[in-house]
C-alpha cells in the first residue's frame, strides 16, 4: 500500500468485543499493519476471548488495552461510560496517537487533542425503527443525546452504508459524513465442495437479526439448519432455545468459516442490518445466499441473492426450498456473490479511511507542535 503524506503513524482506535465490529477492527488494523502503522485497539463490553488475544497477538503492530466497560445500548450504562471516557482520554494523553478512531460515536464529544473519527456501525434509534416501526421509546434519550453530541463533535463521521449515513443523518442531525464499505480477507474463506446444509450466523437473541424466522422454516424445510452465535444476552438470564434448528453456539473464527465453506445457502432474515459483514463472508465463501430485502443489503448484493421481506415466513420457506431444489440456480448466484465479494477487501477499506485521515490532519496542527505551543 503507498502512503499518502499526511498518514499518521499511530491510531487510537475503540472497540468491542461481543459483535461484528471486532472482526472490522482487527481486519482494518491488519490492514494498517501492511501500512507500517501501529494501532492502540482499546476495547470494551467484556474482556477479549482468548481466541481474540490470539488474533491480536499476530498483529505485530497492534497493542490492546482491555476494560469491560458497559456498551452505550446496554442496561444502565452511564457510569461505565463516563469511566471509559476517562481511561481513553489517559490513553490518548499516554500514547499521543496522530488520530482518535471511534467505533463508538459516543466518545466524539470528549476533549480529544487529536482528529476523531466516529463511526457508525449501528444505532439504537435506526435499529428501533427498524425492528419495532416505531421511535425509541423515551428510556433511550440520554442515549439519543450522548450519540448526538458525540456524532456532532467529531471532525469526520462515517458509515458503512448509504443506508446507514442517510440515517444518522435524519436522527442525529448530522451533516456531511461519508461511506466507507467493511472489507473481510478472502483467506480461509474459500469455498469447500458444498454440502446439504443451510447456515446462519448472529446473535440468537437480537431481535434485528430475525434468526427465530429461521425457526419458523426449519420444520418443512429438506436441508437441517445450523445457527452459529450467542444464545444469550449479555443483560439477562435465560438463554434463547430452538426445537428445530441446531445450535452450534459461539464459534471461533476458524470455526465459522469452516462451516460457510461447506454451507449450500447462507440464510439471513435480518430485520436491522447496516452493513452485513456475515454476509460478506459467505459471499466469499461460497454460499447462495437468501437475505431479507433490506435496502443496506440491496445496496451491497443486488442481483447476486434471494431477497425476502424478513416478516414472510412462507416466502422465505419457499425461498429456501426453490434453492435447494435448483442446484443451477443455486450455485449461479453463489458465484455472482462471490464475485462482488472480492471487490470488499480490507485493503480498499484502508485505503478510504488512510485518505480521511490524511484530509483531517492537513487540517490540524501536529500534536507535538500543539504541546509545544501550549507550554
Amino acid at each position: 500500500m503507498i502512503l499518502r503524506p499526511g498518514t499518521p503513524g499511530r491510531v487510537l482506535m475503540t472497540a468491542d468485543t461481543v459483535g461484528g465490529v471486532w472482526t472490522y477492527a482487527v481486519e482494518l488494523s491488519r490492514a494498517f499493519g501492511a501500512a507500517g502503522i501501529e494501532v492502540v485497539l482499546a476495547t470494551m463490553g467484556r474482556l477479549a476471548t482468548p481466541e481474540q488475544r490470539d488474533e491480536i497477538a499476530a498483529l505485530p503492530n497492534v497493542h490492546l488495552f482491555e476494560s469491560e466497560f458497559r456498551l452505550p445500548w446496554m442496561d444502565h450504562p452511564w457510569d461505565d461510560v463516563g469511566r471509559a471516557g476517562a481511561w481513553l482520554l489517559d490513553l490518548a494523553e499516554e500514547l499521543e496517537p496522530d488520530v482518535i478512531h471511534l467505533n463508538e460515536p459516543v466518545y466524539g464529544a470528549l476533549p480529544w487533542p487529536r482528529p476523531t473519527v466516529a463511526v457508525a456501525h449501528s444505532c439504537v434509534l435506526s435499529w428501533w425503527e427498524s425492528v419495532w416501526h416505531r421511535t425509541a421509546p423515551p428510556q433511550w434519550d440520554q442515549y439519543a443525546r450522548a450519540m448526538r453530541e458525540g456524532l456532532q463533535a467529531a471532525d469526520q463521521v462515517v458509515a458503512p452504508s448509504t443506508w446507514m449515513l442517510k440515517a444518522v443523518r435524519r436522527l442525529y442531525d448530522v451533516r456531511g459524513g461519508q461511506v466507507i464499505p467493511n472489507g473481510r480477507a478472502s483467506q480461509g474463506l474459500t469455498p469447500e465442495p458444498k454440502g446439504t446444509i443451510i447456515f446462519a450466523a448472529g446473535r440468537l437473541w437480537d431481535e434485528a437479526k430475525n434468526l427465530m424466522a429461521l425457526e419458523q422454516i426449519a420444520e418443512g424445510v429438506s436441508w437441517p439448519i445450523y445457527i452459529a452465535g450467542d444464545i444469550q444476552h449479555p443483560s439477562r438470564t435465560e438463554p434463547v432455545e430452538t426445537q428445530h434448528c441446531r445450535l452450534l453456539g459461539r464459534l471461533s473464527t476458524e470455526d465459522v468459516a469452516s462451516w460457510l465453506r461447506r454451507a449450500g445457502i447462507y440464510a439471513f432474515p435480518a430485520k436491522y442490518e447496516p452493513f452485513g459483514l456475515s454476509v460478506l463472508e459467505a459471499a466469499l465463501a461460497g454460499c447462495a445466499l437468501v437475505l431479507s430485502d433490506l435496502p443496506s443489503l440491496r445496496e451491497r448484493w443486488d442481483g447476486a441473492a434471494v431477497f425476502v421481506e424478513p416478516d414472510e415466513h412462507p416466502v422465505l420457506q419457499l425461498a429456501v426450498e426453490s434453492l435447494i431444489a435448483d442446484s443451477g440456480l443455486r450455485h449461479t448466484l453463489a458465484m455472482r456473490a462471490r464475485r462482488r465479494a472480492l471487490d470488499f477487501t480490507p485493503e480498499r477499506m484502508a485505503r478510504g479511511y488512510l485518505a480521511l485521515y490524511g484530509e483531517l490532519l492537513a487540517r490540524r496542527t501536529p500534536y507535538r507542535e500543539a504541546q509545544a505551543c501550549a507550554s
